[in-house]
């Protein structure tokens, strides 16, 4: 399927908050990491959903009825974002990392003193501690996979440290902090191999590439909307099996089976419609860039995250040139021109004369906002030597310009003189 090039300026007129400004100067959003704006679209799926469908779900009136149709085309939505095929799969919840503490209890009942689970050393906190947590609790060890220097997985570790005792491995599909993007079917198929599960966190990975949790492989897939340019919610997808056979903490008049075993109390309706909302959004983004149309929502998906990778793979290689221009930064992670299929457009920089957080501070003065720190990524930040002061966040999603990246290298030349 051919696509034209991202019409970026199309695209930015559908963020209202893109044009924030201060005084003489217009908000660069350089912090998509820790979160995306959000399209004018979502907003207002979650005002009409409040103003007038709002109603608890299960009863036979027709706010209620909506809500229940609302709910289930949102679980049809993420199937097809997901890649997957069974929306009883689809769980909403708070956050992905309340949905990750649920599950490693859950999963922890099941496992036996002296086994282990495997963590590595990439992932955001929230793919590392329940699990660390969790097999504390149920008295099994815990290993943990390195990394290299260019902040990538070392696979000969990672073949050592699973065995016939390894019943889960936690892997992020891309690091939040280097944008490194890891090989999560080579990983599944190594634990699948040794009889043990794979809990993949996607939260980074899903605002940059298309996700396809049935050719991975994994067990369980996670990710959180407000990444992808919608509301605060979280979203599970597991084997349905699993999901239906693992003992879950819950009330008793709440569902034994499917996704309502898993969503604990009375759901966000509004966020589970702002989550419809921006899968929507990037579905007609593909409709609009690909030639031919593309006949459903999950090749429309297709469509959009091709195009976005190609917007946000030239931004990024022209981010890393005129980074290595500068004196004395230091880029975390894959660098080299021809290695950016290897990396999400998330870069993460070190200087040795100026901490993170100055760089930042002085950034949002002119209201070029980014991150400092270790973004919650303290097992990579360690491994690579970054604590306590971490690194200089620059996150670009699809609506960013080459204009907008012009103005950042501008800034940090003047900046690290």
């Amino acid at each position: 399927m051919a696509h034209r090039p991202l019409d970026v300026a199309t695209v930015r007129r559908r963020f209202p908050g893109l044009l924030r400004r201060e005084g003489d100067r217009q908000a660069i959003f350089f912090d998509g990491p820790a979160g995306s704006q959000v399209p004018r679209s979502v907003a207002e799926a979650m005002s009409h959903y409040l103003l007038h469908e709002n109603a608890n779900h299960g009863g036979p009136f027709s706010t209620s009825v909506a809500t229940d149709a609302m709910c289930r085309e949102a679980q049809l939505a993420m199937t097809d974002f997901f890649g997957t095929d069974d929306p009883e799969e689809i769980v909403f919840g708070p956050n992905m990392t309340t949905l990750t503490f649920q599950l490693s209890r859950a999963l922890a009942r099941t496992w036996q003193p002296g086994e282990e689970i495997v963590v590595t050393d990439s992932d955001h906190d929230a793919n590392v501690t329940p699990w660390v947590l969790a097999a504390r609790d149920a008295d099994c060890t815990v290993q943990r996979v390195r990394v290299d220097a260019a902040a990538e997985l070392d696979f000969e570790d990672l073949r050592q440290r699973i065995g016939p005792r390894t019943r889960l491995v936690a892997v992020g599909a891309a690091s939040n902090l280097s944008g490194t993007i890891h090989d999560v079917a080579r990983v599944a198929e190594l634990a699948r191999s040794h009889g043990a599960l794979t809990f993949v966190d996607a939260v980074h990975y899903a605002a940059h590439c298309r996700l396809d949790a049935s050719a991975w492989g994994a067990d369980f897939v996670a990710c959180s909307a407000y990444k992808f340019f919608g509301p605060h919610m979280g979203i599970l997808q597991g084997r349905r099996v699993l999901l239906e056979e693992l003992e879950t903490y819950k009330v008793r008049p709440a569902a034994d089976t499917g996704a309502e075993k898993w969503q604990h109390g009375t759901a966000c309706f509004e966020g589970i419609a702002g989550t419809l909302a921006a899968v929507e959004y990037l579905a007609a983004l593909g409709r609009e860039h690909a030639d031919p149309e593309p006949p459903d929502r999950r090749a429309a998906l297709d469509a959009a995250f091709d195009v976005i990778h190609v917007h946000e793979r030239e931004l990024c290689a022209r981010l890393l040139a005129g980074l290595q221009e500068i004196p004395d930064v230091r880029v975390v992670g894959i660098a080299a021109p021809d290695r950016l299929d290897g990396r999400c457009a998330t870069v993460s920089i070190t200087h040795p004369r100026h901490r993170p957080a100055e760089l930042a501070n002085a950034l949002a003065e002119r209201q070029i906002h980014t991150w400092a720190g270790n973004s919650y990524a303290l097992a990579l930040s360690a491994a690579l030597g970054l604590e306590p002061d971490g690194v200089l966040r620059l996150g670009i999603l699809h609506y960013a310009t080459a204009e907008e990246v012009d103005t950042v290298l501008a800034s940090l030349r003047e900046l690290l003189v």
